[in-house]
Parts: structure tokens; C-alpha cells; sequence
């Protein structure tokens, strides 16, 4: 079991994770604000958001603060998930290519593939964990259903977790780019740290980026793929979000739209060519700092998770054998 395992995916993957979770909780605050101000359509010239701020002061004027942490617990393991499935997967298709190519470093198209491959795994895994936490932060104050109650919606629910799939599957190129460049920014810089490290060792600690130069080359690396996708990001996100209870009239609550096509027909309809980028300033905020705060974090943890991993392989190895002697 021990040798069957892929140590360095599995080290990979929970350092990621990790990251995730940590920029996840420090950061929610902002992802809320920023998910309800996106999944906000002008409605007859009037909206009630006119920018990310505007959401912070209404829960802080409803003294619903707190609030904005709503759905956190889902939201996290989501991300733990997510990060987990995409980390070990981006890692075992890179090592499963150079095992087979025979190369010494993966190119810039092979990453890419790598990469869109991990993230569309990460997508179908995670997607009704996604909707479920987009539900929860779009939800009026203080009116958010917990985990349980949100998938227990029987039917109403399940029928639409994998609303928006489609474009998530199309938003897989969002990390692509991102880690595609990251890892290429990353390993020139690292090779100049190569010559003075020989790694002949297969049980070395990989080399490591500091902190702030992981957090510059995840923020460099986030954004461009944030700006090129955004489109695609609100309509999912609207797609993905409560329905409206700001409208004292039951029969006539929003409804979010149910397709991608709907959520087109709605923007342009509604907003015209600016409400495809409404929110932009937002995502790139909450994105990069999200993006740049879990890649510091894993580029940290790396080598401590990796000495863990070796201790723990070490252990089951020792075990085996003992259960073998007897």
C-alpha cells in the first residue's frame, strides 16, 4: 500500500488544500460581498448595489455582520475538496507525463492540458458543493439554509446542483492559465537555485519558494486568467444564486436564471455590454489575493507536509513488515 501510493500528488494535494481552506476563511467576508453584488441584475434602470461596498454597509446597517460568513463551513469544504482533487491531479498527470515522454520538464502545452484535465475532475466532483455555497452566501441576511437543509430540498435541489456546469467546465481554463503560468515563473526562478541543490535524492524536500515571491507570481499569474474569463464567471454565478427575497411581493421574487443562454439573454437585455464586467474590480480583488494567499501558503507548507508524508510512508513500511514477520 505504502509503495502504491503517488507520495508527491498526495503531498501536493494537501498543502493545497490546506492553503485553501486558509485563504478561504480569512477571505470569505469579501467573497460574500463580492457574490451577491455579481448575482445582482439591474432591474428597470434600478439596482440596488451600486458597488461592492454598498453590500458591506446593508449588513452592517441590519447589524448582519455575521452574516456575511454564511455558508462558510460549506464553502470550505468545498475548497478543500476542489483543491485537494485538483492538486493531486494536476501533479500525477505532469509526473505520469515525463514517466511516459521520457522528458525532463513539462512544456508549456502539456501543462496546460494537465491542467484543464485536473480541473475539469475538480468540477464534477465539487459543482453541487459549489452551488450549495453560492445559494448560502446570496441568501438574504441571516435567512442562509445550513448544508443539510440546502441539499435535503429533495428534488428542488438536485435537479439544478448541476446548473452551470457546462460553464464551469468552460471556466477549467480560468486555473489552467493560472498554474500553467505560475509553474513556468516558478521554475525559472528555481533553477537558479538548482545548481547549488542537486536533488539525486529522491527522498529531498523539493525546492521551495519564499512567501512573497509565491504571493507576487500568484497575484501576476491569477489575474490575466480572471480578466480573460469574467464573462463567464458572473453568468455563473448567476446561474448559481438564491432566489431573490428583497421583493416584498411573493409572485413576483426574482428567479435566477436557469442556463447559460438565460443568464446571456439577461445581461444583455438588462445591462447591456458593461454588466458582463460587472463586479470585475471585485473578482480581481478577492481572486488574487484568494489565489496568491493559498500559494504562499502551499509553497510553505510544501516542504513540511513532504517530510510528514516520508514519516508517515515510513511508518506503514515498518508496519507492513512487522505484520508480515508475525
Amino acid at each position: 500500500m505504502a509503495e502504491g501510493l503517488d507520495w508527491e500528488s498526495l503531498t501536493e494535494a494537501t498543502s493545497g488544500s490546506v492553503g485553501a481552506l486558509v485563504s478561504t476563511t480569512v477571505l470569505y467576508p469579501l467573497d460574500t460581498c463580492k457574490t451577491k453584488y455579481q448575482a445582482e441584475v439591474q432591474s428597470h434602470g434600478r439596482q440596488k448595489y451600486r458597488n461592492l461596498s454598498d453590500v458591506l454597509w446593508e449588513a452592517i446597517s441590519k447589524r448582519q455582520f455575521l452574516s456575511l460568513y454564511q455558508g462558510l463551513g460549506t464553502k470550505n469544504l468545498q475548497s478543500f475538496i476542489s483543491q485537494f482533487v485538483y492538486f493531486y491531479s494536476y501533479s500525477y498527470l505532469k509526473r505520469l507525463y515525463l514517466q511516459k515522454s521520457g522528458a525532463k520538464s513539462v512544456g508549456t502545452k502539456a501543462n496546460l492540458v494537465a491542467a484543464a484535465a485536473a480541473g475539469a475532475c475538480m468540477v464534477v466532483v465539487t459543482h453541487p458543493l459549489d452551488t450549495a455555497s453560492s445559494r448560502m452566501q446570496t441568501s438574504a441576511y441571516g435567512k442562509s439554509k445550513g448544508l443539510w437543509e440546502t441539499l435535503s430540498e429533495g428534488y428542488s435541489f438536485w435537479s439544478e446542483a448541476y446548473n452551470g456546469l457546462s460553464i464551469s467546465l468552460l471556466l477549467t481554463v480560468n486555473p489552467a492559465i493560472q498554474y500553467t503560468v505560475f509553474d513556468q515563473l516558478k521554475q525559472r526562478l528555481l533553477k537558479k537555485q538548482s545548481s547549488k541543490v542537486l536533488q539525486e535524492n529522491s527522498e529531498s524536500s523539493p525546492a521551495a519558494l519564499s512567501a512573497f515571491t509565491a504571493f507576487v507570481l500568484g497575484a501576476i499569474s491569477k489575474s490575466v486568467s480572471t480578466v480573460l474569463t469574467y464573462p463567464a464567471i458572473r453568468c455563473k454565478v448567476m446561474i448559481q444564486s438564491a432566489d431573490s427575497e428583497d421583493n416584498p411581493d411573493k409572485d413576483t421574487k426574482s428567479k435566477p436564471p436557469k442556463t447559460v443562454l438565460d443568464a446571456f439573454s439577461s445581461i444583455c437585455r438588462k445591462e447591456g455590454l458593461p454588466g458582463f464586467f460587472k463586479g470585475l474590480q471585485a473578482q480581481i480583488l478577492k481572486t488574487i489575493l484568494s489565489s496568491a494567499l493559498l500559494l504562499m501558503i502551499k509553497e510553505k507548507l510544501s516542504k513540511y507536509t513532504w517530510i510528514s508524508m516520508l514519516a508517515f510512508r515510513q511508518f506503514l513500511l515498518v508496519s507492513q513488515k512487522s505484520t508480515r514477520s508475525h
